[in-house]
């Protein structure tokens, strides 16, 4: 292994780029699409056994080594970010709404896409966790650039949630700590022990007594999505701004799937989760009206495709994790660029309001069903390709309930996002809205991607996507055949009778005004009530007992018991906020001095 010390991870480009892009006025634009595909050159350019290191605490982090999935899920980051930069261009200028929007929303999503790609380099877990935390500024700021009300709120509460994630990710990384202590490890601090390979994060197993492997994959499953701890994905995403939902569609979950796959490869209850997590966000997706919220739910639904493949473990299903992984950030971010299309020239984002767009908006259209092909797996396209192998995994272990649980998710996935968003959005009732097509930039990188999803999904074109995957073929080996006859006949099938069921359900599936409430409820619902109705009520009736007695004693007394702030007072009373960014200001420079040597 080829070892450096000094050489930056490839994300740091996006990130130290993203945070310089307000500084450089006009040439910002061209240089936001010129940063991804630096990051895509220093990723291929890098020898596939190099090892960087940097000084931590007087010990090493590895910044940067080569996993077995890390050349797949860092290519697809780099596209993707090209593809979100492009479609968030500030072509009316940055003088205008858009473009003021753009010198915050585009620095805060190249931070999280940077970081994302620093996950998959990282050879250490406290290296993934720091960017992990990163990503989560990030995505964050991502959701707050918008500039509403509700994506105030949101945001606020995707930070909560994601703080709590890491809160947890890290008390599993110290009980490994204090596991390793109660072994008598010498030193059981050095970062030796938290690298990954065989004596390192790649030996979690779940057991009943590691406390520390099941936090970790408690951590991780957050970031999954992973229900009921993933109703902040739906929450938030359709919250952001047209562009930056399409960004927040790609990274954090699948660096969860990337985590999951290096950590808990063949663990047997991701399995199970992984189908909960298929079924599930079917059945919300088919509630919901919001188009957005539909297709958010539909990431729940599609990762839990490569959740289960985690779990069954073999070497097919973890390379159709990665490849579905691959197909599945070109496929949603094209369905969601054809979605925040539709919003910003029309302004409504619930199907009951629109419909009949075709007319008007033949590209935006025609990208977006090439968009839901792909994601129902329809021959030709990426999904067909790729979705395939994990089926072809739990049919090969004789995993009958979860190929049975597969394939009728693969039918309801065509329900809610093959046909149910573009059928609503774009055809059903004329809505009268003629809206043309967006402008030049977002029609460019929706016809990039939809020529990605049907590329990936030729014969012969794919095979440079199963090269990169971690466990390829060897040379006079094909890795997986899908364009068999029985294959395509019997998806064609799947796909003629799930259109079928949706004609036929189609009043049932004509959606109100409202949004449906996932376990967002005991946050969004119950806890704002219960303060409202409660624990408000207590605290003015403990104030007003508390202000009584002392309003009975001497003044001398009075003023030794309580004495309340002056509001110009140095030490007045903090704001969460502000203590929050004290805090983690402190934090933040106490990691820059660590790497002081």
């Amino acid at each position: 292994m080829t070892e450096s010390v000094g050489l930056p991870p490839p994300g740091v480009i996006l990130i130290l780029g993203g945070l310089l892009l307000p500084l450089l006025r006009r040439a910002a634009p061209a240089v936001a699409l010129l940063l991804p595909l630096l990051t895509l050159g220093y990723i291929w350019a890098l020898p596939g056994d190099l090892s960087v290191t940097l000084p931590f605490m007087d010990q090493q982090l590895t910044v940067l080594s080569w996993q077995p999935a890390t050349r797949v899920f860092a290519t697809i980051f780099a596209l993707m970010a090209f593809g979100g930069a492009l479609f968030a261009h500030p072509i009316t200028g940055l003088a205008s709404e858009r473009g003021k929007r753009w010198r915050v929303e585009l620095p805060a999503a190249f931070v999280y896409a940077g970081s994302a790609i620093c996950v998959t380099f990282a050879g250490d877990i406290l290296t993934l966790f720091m960017f992990w935390e990163l990503m989560a500024v990030g995505s964050t700021a991502v959701v707050w650039s918008a500039g509403t009300e509700g994506s105030a709120r949101a945001g606020m509460r995707y930070a909560l949630v994601h703080l709590v994630g890491g809160v947890v990710l890290m008390a599993g990384i110290l009980a490994h700590v204090f596991a390793l202590q109660s072994q008598g490890v010498p030193d059981p601090l050095a970062l030796s022990h938290f690298a990954f390979g065989p004596a390192g994060f790649d030996a979690l197993s779940c057991g009943p007594g590691d406390v520390a492997a099941w936090l970790i994959l408690l951590g991780v499953l957050v970031n999954a999505a992973a229900p009921p701890l993933g109703a902040w994905l739906a929450d938030a995403y359709p919250e952001a701004s047209e562009s930056g939902t399409v960004f927040l569609s790609a990274f954090t979950t699948k660096t969860a799937v990337y985590v999951l796959m290096l950590l808990f490869a063949g663990t047997e209850l991701l399995i199970y989760v992984g189908l909960a997590m298929a079924v599930y966000g079917i059945v919300y997706a088919i509630l919901e009206n919001d188009m957005r919220r539909i297709l958010a739910y539909s990431i729940v639904n599609q990762v839990g495709f490569m959740v289960c493949g985690i779990g069954i473990g073999t070497a097919m299903a973890l390379n159709g994790a990665a490849a579905h992984a691959f197909a599945h950030i070109i496929y949603k971010a094209l369905l969601l660029m054809s979605a925040g299309s539709v919003l910003y020239m029309t302004g409504k984002r619930k199907c009951t309001d629109l419909g009949g767009l075709y007319h008007s908006m033949p590209i935006t259209m025609v990208c977006g069903i090439v968009g839901a092909l792909a994601i129902s797996s329809f021959p030709l396209t990426s999904g067909f390709v790729t979705k395939s192998m994990i089926n072809q995994a739990a049919a090969d272990q004789h995993l009958a309930l979860a190929w049975f649980v597969l394939t009728a998710a693969s039918a309801g996935v065509f329900l809610h996002a093959g046909i149910k968003f573009p059928w609503f959005v774009f055809f059903q009732k004329d809505s009268g809205l003629r809206p043309p097509d967006p402008p030049w930039n977002m029609r460019a990188a929706m016809i990039f991607f939809a020529a990605l999803c049907v590329l990936l999904g030729v014969p012969g074109v794919y095979q440079p996507l199963y090269a990169i995957l971690p466990f390829p073929a060897p040379a006079d080996v094909e890795l997986y055949v899908p364009y068999t006859g029985a294959h395509v006949l019997s998806q064609l099938q799947l796909l003629l009778f799930s259109g079928l069921a949706f004609f036929v359900l189609l009043p049932v599936l004509k959606r109100t005004l409202t949004i449906t409430l996932d376990s967002d409820w005991f946050y969004r619902t119950l806890a704002p009530a219960s303060w409202k109705h409660l624990l408000s009520p207590l605290m003015r009736a403990f104030g007003e007992v508390r202000d009584g007695f002392i309003g009975g004693l001497p003044d001398d007394l009075k003023r030794l018991v309580y004495s309340p702030p002056a509001e110009e007072s140095w030490f007045r009373e903090w704001g969460l906020g502000g203590a929050m960014i004290t805090i983690t200001g402190i934090l933040f420079v106490y990691l820059v001095l660590g790497f002081v040597p």
